[in-house]
């Protein structure tokens, strides 16, 4: 190994490893005056969902401001979108940060180039934490040595970057070896990179590498035999790698054999450049030599070198080093992702076979068995026994079960984007993006579950890694998965997209349900419907979103009615909300009365009026059996606009929000219109003798009575409910999920015995929480008495 190996110290090396044995007992980290985990990151790590640790050196002294944060941005999300949590490390104000939130990663990258942002490796923490005491703040980027021991001492095992520091040229006489190798040797994170710069000395690089106990391996990426180690920019440096691995599930095999080995060094898995980016290794050949030459000529040394090289290669490669090195870092991060993946599948089976509760997000690689079911966990005392599979529940939830992604936009301040609500169309935005189990039948469920009721979700995923992570997920959260099916190629589990501006507010969505769309008639039969009707227990309640297909959302509904439950539906879109009406039966057209499909639905105003239209473009409201019911109402000749407005708004009522409701109460006898901010408009079809009729406390709401003596119709009832307290836009954290949870709440109090409302103040305050939280359901609905 030659004077490498003689620049080592035996004493040194014995004291270093004594130490590290004390650093290797530690789990996650708690958190001090130094040393920070986000929330989301405490979070994944403690239900062991994959976490990739990302640097911000790159940020600080790589890219200028405002690229660096979109690169950031960009990063991040290439971790959510394959499945895991990001992790990106850097210091703010003296304190060691392990998950930055949008604001801080602003913050960070817009103070590079300031004197007080400074580039640190494990020499460097102690003092710019130190120095917080005394008064000098410092921000900092993350070299890659630093990076992987703040990840360490998380618990974070895989970390995805660009490109590795190494033995410089010339080194047998200056020492210039950079301090990432030597924490390889002494920290145990695996790193993924595309090697090392390649105007540094690659050979003694991997030499030092071997000398430090560092394994280190090439993916094949497509090609067959012995590969070349990776030279950067280039797939090819002209030496070969120690080893040659297939793909990241072998990578993660080896991460986990290293661990539980508990050998206390890391692991280097080298990712050629993309090969549609990459620069072929005689054309960089030429041009690092060139860019040695004028750095050597120039006087350029020391921590001066590497930018100056730099420079020189994207001057004279004519910016094509650009483009390759973002190719390679997003390349690099993606596989660092699959593999931390993959590695908590091992982790997850491996806990199963010892007889601990598997609790990690991501599933296994086997294929999913027809009929889930949730096992014991010792360590959720929500967990339900795989004994409760098919045994009723008091409240059915059908409909989707789906992977949500919250892309909540985030303009750069000082760009022309800063001052904007909404993300610019047919252009890429910046943004944080979220990933999360979802769907509306899902939040609903979690919502009546979180409450204390008992419910069973009854939907549909695909064989694939979206369907094993939700079925893994539904088991985390305590949820039954007796009544989640799982569907053959080419059956997709279901995705869903929000795009929401500064504000947290919707601005649009892309929803893929088409499993539940496209759903077989005679296996919904068989699967679901068959079991409702002969249950010995029935449900009390159903509950419907509008993600099914027309047959299907009735099939349902009509098994509801047939069963004795209350039904309720969630109309989820404009576009959906209309399959609820079908054009009535020349030979029936009576048939929607009295025996309504659906007791009680929860639209927002623009879904009550695609109701209404709909409604009116069918000649619903030329039926007999409508007219009957409306004349029953005993609404007087000049109308109820003055009591509406009292009652309501005169402004809801400018916009006929009440007025549609009341139209629609026929086909629907209560309606609960979402107002957003405003609160929730109940509008009743009150049956014949109901309590309201003759209560004092209710008399303000009942707005007419029947007067023909219909002996089924008792009169309108209407009421504005208002919320607690509205919240302002920096409270609001994602508004996915709010209508969700106030149907679920509202439905467990219910099948509670409570009356609406008293139900619906608590449902609303539900939907509070859930607004305040990062996730769709929030799980402070726990503390909620309903």
């Amino acid at each position: 190994m030659g004077f490498l190996s003689r620049a080592i110290s035996p004493l040194r090396s014995h004291l270093r490893r004594s130490a590290l044995t004390t650093v290797c007992r530690r789990s996650i980290a708690t958190n001090n005056g130094f040393f920070r985990i986000s929330e989301e990151v405490r979070e994944a790590l403690h239900s062991n969902k994959p976490v990739v640790a990302l640097e911000t050196t790159i940020y600080t002294h790589g890219f200028p401001y405002p690229d660096n944060v979109a690169l950031a941005s960009h990063l991040e999300s290439v971790v959510r979108i394959n499945g895991g949590v990001p992790a990106t490390i850097g210091i703010i104000d003296g304190i060691c940060r392990v998950g930055l939130s949008a604001e801080e990663l602003i913050k960070l990258a817009s103070s590079a180039g300031q004197s007080t942002t400074l580039k640190l490796s494990r020499r460097d923490l102690s003092y710019v934490c130190g120095s917080r005491l005394v008064g000098k703040s410092f921000n900092g980027g993350t070299t890659i040595a630093s990076t992987m021991i703040l990840a360490h001492m998380a618990g974070i095992k895989i970390f995805g970057t660009g490109g590795l520091g190494g033995v410089h040229r010339g080194a047998e006489s200056s020492m210039d070896i950079s301090a990432d190798l030597t924490e390889l040797g002494r920290t145990p994170v695996a790193v993924v990179s595309s090697g090392c710069k390649s105007f540094l000395d690659i050979g003694r690089t991997l030499e030092y590498l071997e000398t430090e106990g560092v394994g280190v391996a090439t993916f094949a990426d497509g090609r067959k035999g012995n590969v070349d180690f990776p030279g950067f920019w280039s797939r090819d440096s002209g030496l070969k790698s120690p080893v040659t691995i297939e793909d990241e599930i072998q990578a993660a095999a080896i991460i986990h054999a290293q661990n539980t080995l508990n050998i206390s060094s890391g692991l280097l898995f080298a990712n050629p450049c993309p090969a549609e980016a990459a620069i072929p290794k005689s054309e960089m050949d030429v041009i690092i030599a060139e860019a040695i030459k004028q750095a050597n000529a120039s006087g350029a040394s020391g921590k001066d070198n590497t930018p100056f090289v730099l420079a020189k290669v994207k001057e004279l490669s004519n910016g094509k080093s650009i483009p390759a090195n973002r190719a390679l870092i997003e390349s690099n991060v993606r596989r660092a992702t699959i593999m931390a993946r993959e590695l908590t599948v091992l982790e997850g089976q491996q806990g199963e076979a010892q007889g601990q509760s598997a609790t990690y997000f991501t599933p296994p690689a086997a294929p999913l068995p027809s009929n889930p079911v949730s096992h014991t966990s010792e360590s959720s005392p929500e967990a339900v026994s795989s004994s409760t599979v098919g045994t009723p529940a008091d409240i059915i939830v059908a409909g989707a079960l789906a992977v949500d992604f919250s892309c909540d936009f985030s303009p750069i301040p000082g760009t022309p984007a800063f001052n904007l609500i909404d993300p610019a169309p047919h252009t890429s935005n910046p943004a944080a993006i979220s990933q999360s189990l979802g769907g509306v039948a899902h939040n609903i469920a979690k919502a009546a579950h979180y409450v204390g009721a008992s419910v069973r979700l009854c939907s549909a995923v695909g064989d694939d890694f979206s369907g094993r992570a939700a079925l893994n997920q539904l088991q985390t959260e305590g949820m039954r998965s007796d009544g989640i099916q799982v569907l053959p190629q080419p059956n997709r589990t279901a995705q869903y997209v929000a795009i929401n501006n500064v504000h947290k507010d919707l601005a649009l969505a892309m929803a893929d349900m088409s499993i539940l769309e496209n759903m077989d008639m005679a296996a919904l039969e068989k699967t679901w419907l068959t079991p409702l009707s002969t249950t010995t227990t029935k449900p009390k309640a159903l509950l419907v979103d509008a993600n099914w297909s027309p047959t299907a959302l009735h099939t349902w509904l009509r098994a509801g009615k047939s069963a004795g439950a209350l039904t309720a539906f969630e109309p989820v879109s404009t576009a959906k909300s209309t399959r609820l009406f079908t054009a009535p039966s020349p030979s029936d057209p009576s048939a929607l009365f009295p025996n309504h499909l659906v007791d009680i639905a929860t639209p927002n105003t623009h879904e009550l009026t695609a109701l209404h239209d709909t409604a009116a473009g069918l000649e619903l409201f030329e039926l007999p059996g409508w007219f009957r019911i409306i004349d029953a109402l005993g609404i007087p000749s000049s109308g109820l606009r003055v009591a509406l407005s009292l009652t309501t708004t005169p402004e809801l009522v400018d916009r006929g929000v009440p007025q549609q409701a009341i139209k629609l109460l026929p086909f629907i006898p209560t309606l609960l219109t979402k107002l957003g901010p405003k609160g929730v408009l109940l509008t009743r079809l009150l049956p014949a003798g109901h309590h309201a009729l003759s209560s004092p406390e209710h008399s303000q709401y009942v707005l007419s009575r029947c007067t023909n003596g219909d002996a089924e119709v008792g009169g309108l009832y209407m009421r504005l409910f208002s919320p607690e307290r509205v919240l302002g836009p920096g409270e609001v954290v994602s508004v996915n999920g709010i209508g969700d949870t106030f149907l679920g709440v509202l439905a467990s109090g219910l099948v509670k015995g409570g009356k609406i409302d008293e139900v619906v103040p608590v449902a609303q305050r539900a939907s509070g929480l859930s607004l305040m939280s990062r996730e769709s359901v929030s799980p402070r609905l726990r503390e909620l008495k309903v």
